[in-house]
């Protein structure tokens, strides 16, 4: 037992892990690109009507 907890929810804990990170690694670039874009999309505009940051 380390930290109260039995081996095999240390082991469940690590499995989420290795599948959790790399799908947040790749939802990260997807949103950096995404929000890039939209930046690009933003600088052609006339007036402030589509700058609602």
């Amino acid at each position: 037992m380390f930290l109260g907890m039995e081996w095999y929810w240390w082991l469940l804990i690590v499995v989420a892990l290795v599948i959790c990170i790399p799908f947040k690694v790749k939802f990260m670039k997807w949103w950096s690109k995404r929000e890039q874009e939209k930046k690009k999309n933003q600088t052609g505009k006339w007036g402030d009507e589509d700058d609602r940051s």
